[in-house]
């Protein structure tokens, strides 16, 4: 599974011009399920987006999560974070998990971190999704469970 997680001021999902998710401070976190992936993936993720240290505290030091500063998550479903380009220019989504089961994976992501005491807010699974993010620093970190060991 992999997360490109962006620290964000704001940010909201739109579906057909209508706001679907939307949140204040927080991260914005594009999240891909890969073949092989299982919940273990999912747990992984999940607490590493919850505990990862990337606002910053009195002294300027990002030592804060987003649970620290009260803040949210926005959670979009992006099977193109697993586009391959090494056999030319046009991505192969071959490693992308096939949508039923992502689904699966991406809602179990959410309810995890609603457990861990995070406010989540999400696009719309299979949608077109126009994504807005005011994004802070910029920030953006990269989580793959394959890289977990």
């Amino acid at each position: 599974m992999r997360a490109v997680v962006q620290r964000v001021l704001s940010a909201r999902v739109e579906v057909e011009q209508a706001t679907v998710g939307a949140i204040e401070r927080g991260l914005v976190v594009f999240l891909g399920a890969g073949q092989g992936d299982t919940e273990r993936d999912v747990e992984y993720v999940a607490d590493k987006v919850a505990g990862l240290r990337v606002f910053e505290d009195d002294l300027g030091k990002m030592s804060r999560s987003v649970q620290d500063v009260g803040g949210s998550v926005l959670a979009v479903s992006q099977f193109t974070v697993f586009g391959d380009v090494r056999r030319g220019k046009r991505p192969s989504f071959d490693q992308a998990l096939e949508p039923v089961e992502a689904e699966r994976l991406f809602n179990l992501f959410v309810a995890r971190l609603g457990l861990a005491g995070v406010r989540v807010e999400t696009g719309r699974f299979r949608a077109m999704m126009r994504v807005i993010v005011d994004n802070d620093g910029p920030v953006t970190i990269l989580i793959d469970s394959r890289k977990m060991f």
